[in-house]
């Protein structure tokens, strides 16, 4: 079965990915690399890669920008968009 891939635009920095990663995946539910993380459960894997942090300005205000790909390797559909609402959730950012 081929990797499930999905890219995200988000605008974190590496320090706030890695700060809030374990609430998505576990303590020991990865492994830390360069790059990104990395997850093995069982025969299902997932690689979330992180690109160089960016930066996007607008007027005054600079905000981070950092491009996330997700490789989902095994894992059905509902479990992916379970993973993506779980992710989103704990990564949303901003005020309401």
């Amino acid at each position: 079965m081929p990797a499930t891939v999905i890219d995200k635009e988000m605008g974190l920095t590496h320090q706030d990915f890695y700060r809030d990663i374990e609430r998505v995946l576990g303590v020991d539910g990865y492994l830390r690399t360069a790059n990104g993380v990395v997850a093995d459960d069982g025969n299902r894997r997932l690689q979330i890669v992180l690109s160089e942090q960016t930066q996007r300005k607008i007027a005054l205000i600079v905000l981070p920008v950092t491009h996330v790909n997700f490789a989902f390797e095994n894992y059905s559909e509902a479990d992916i968009r379970a993973f993506i609402t779980l992710f989103d959730r704990v990564f949303r950012r901003g005020g309401g």
